[in-house]
């Protein structure tokens, strides 16, 4: 892993807080709107059909809203799991509709505690810049990160990118331990990636 204080980490921070802005001058109506349009676009997806457990989260401040793509992931007979910050990383907990959620970390709404960790084999995975190579900047901890090294453990784990198109940057200062999302989906639809 790179040191704390590298140049990359310096740039990822003032790309992340530019993006993040951009994201927050959203008004409500488009971030409600492009939720929707968003959902559509990942459930045309092929390879998300085939995971029995998707891995999504709860949107936190002015993040894409995956509420909508969880229901129509629940209409057509998958299940979901909701992530929970620990020690040891993000440990994802099945959640069915209509459950309550307890207060986590971060501002963070969570499974409870009470019910068993599994392993989704498709992401829906946040974050807060991205570009088109796939490359994505997280909120910084690099809990996402962690979690795809450890869930591809177990085999292949579907990962898709979901943001509102305003946060598109250039190139993302890739570090060697950064993997590309499979897919990036915004409001407009899926992202093309270029390859290398």
């Amino acid at each position: 892993m790179a040191p704390h204080s590298s140049p990359e980490r310096s740039l990822k921070a003032k790309l992340r807080a530019e993006a993040l802005a951009r994201r927050d001058a959203l008004p409500p109506e488009a971030r409600a709107d492009g939720a929707l349009r968003a959902a559509e676009a990942i459930l045309a997806i092929p390879e998300l059909g085939d995971a029995p457990l998707v891995g999504v989260f709860w949107p936190i401040r002015s993040e894409i809203d995956p509420r909508p793509l969880m229901q129509r992931l629940f209409a057509r007979g998958q299940r979901v799991a909701l992530p929970k910050v620990t020690k040891q990383g993000l440990v994802f907990r099945e959640w069915r509709a209509g459950e309550e959620l307890v207060r986590g970390g971060f501002g963070l709404s969570e499974p409870r505690d009470d019910l068993p960790p599994l392993d989704p084999t498709a992401l829906i995975v946040p974050l807060a810049a991205f570009d088109r190579a796939g490359q994505r900047i997280g909120y910084g901890a690099g809990y996402y990160d962690q979690a795809i090294e450890r869930l591809s453990k177990n085999g292949p784990v579907l990962t898709i990118g979901i943001a509102f198109s305003v946060q598109e940057i250039d190139r993302v200062p890739a570090e060697p331990h950064d993997r590309p999302l499979d897919h990036l989906v915004t409001e407009t639809g899926p992202v093309p990636l270029r390859q290398g």
